[in-house]
């Protein structure tokens, strides 16, 4: 996964009008972001609406997409729910044993925000002895809250050779350099979830890319990752950082939903239905959407980049 560059998406989680999970349509979905270039799939995350699912429905999440990747990619998913740090280590090792080629832990969910970053070290390690031989990767996901890795602290994990993903989410890029640092000479991939410094994270060694934008169109995030350092394509590249750059608040209003009606437009998605305790999307967030669509086809006729049928 670290060898090349790409996009790793945050997969949503399709429902019927119903609520239920509509796994046909998580199905399509995997295999649209497969046909948009990915180079891998996190499954089980924030934009899946993960704490909104029970155990059984995220089990059967994972089972769907390992099913329809089909070894074509890995695939990693969440495995930290609890507080328990026996429980978290059951769940790692359910996750593992489903297949999945890295289990994820929540840095948010190991230790609370008042606790010192000994403890969320002390807890972690904890975590390696009980999973032992299991790959791991680290999410600083914004729920419950944020809880970000300094370089330093990242360093003692990686030298353990168990941490192979790291979706990182800290907006800074001075400090996802520092972090890219600390992890040279490894089998370590970083993913930058900030779409704003997209192309100079990917210049400072990045991995690739695992953003929310890719939950509106997949196949420009992977065109970035595969150009961004292409002297021929620099004015292309250029104008695709200033569009995610302009659009960045647009993108995470009312996100999921947003991203799943773009998706919808795109005949990818039966429909918008979240489960996020939020109101339907409004009539001005959709006029948002249908405008940042037309704009998306534009830039997309303008760069050259292939927009995929999804059929």
């Amino acid at each position: 996964m670290a060898k090349q560059r790409g996009f790793i998406p945050v997969m949503l989680t399709p429902f019927e009008e119903n609520g239920r999970i509509d796994y046909a349509g998580l199905a399509r979905l995997t295999e649209y972001y497969l046909q948009c270039g990915a180079l891998g799939l996190f499954a089980n995350c924030l934009s899946g609406e993960m704490y909104d699912l029970e155990e059984e429905e995220r089990r059967k999440i994972l089972k769907q997409v390992l099913q329809t990747a089909g070894g074509r990619v890995p695939v990693v998913a969440t495995g930290t729910f609890s507080a328990s740090p026996g429980e978290q280590a059951a769940c790692i090792r359910q996750v593992h044993d489903a297949g999945a080629a890295a289990t994820i832990i929540i840095t948010g969910v190991v230790a609370t925000a008042e606790e010192p970053d000994q403890v969320l070290d002390a807890r972690i390690f904890d975590l390696f002895r009980r999973t032992e031989g299991i790959p791991l990767g680290f999410y600083e996901c914004p729920e419950p809250y944020k809880r970000i890795l300094q370089a330093e602290q990242l360093k003692p994990f990686l030298e353990t050779g168990r941490v192979i993903y790291y979706k990182d989410t800290c907006l800074d890029l001075s400090l996802v350099k520092k972090k890219l640092k600390a992890a040279e000479g490894r089998d370590f991939g970083l993913y930058d979830a900030y779409a704003v410094h997209a192309v100079e994270s990917l210049r400072a060694g990045a991995a690739g890319l695992s953003c929310i934008q890719g939950n509106y169109f997949p196949e420009l995030i992977t065109w970035l990752c595969d150009n961004f350092n292409d002297k021929a394509q620099q004015p292309e590249v250029e104008k695709v950082q200033q569009f995610l750059t302009r659009n960045m608040e647009l993108m995470h209003s009312g996100y999921p939903a947003t991203a799943k009606y773009f998706l919808q437009k795109r005949g990818i998605l039966k429909n918008a239905v979240t489960r996020k305790k939020t109101v339907a999307l409004t009539v001005m967030q959709k006029a948002h959407i249908d405008r940042l669509f037309e704009t998306y086809r534009a830039l997309a006729e303008e760069t050259g980049i292939l927009i995929p049928s999804g059929e």
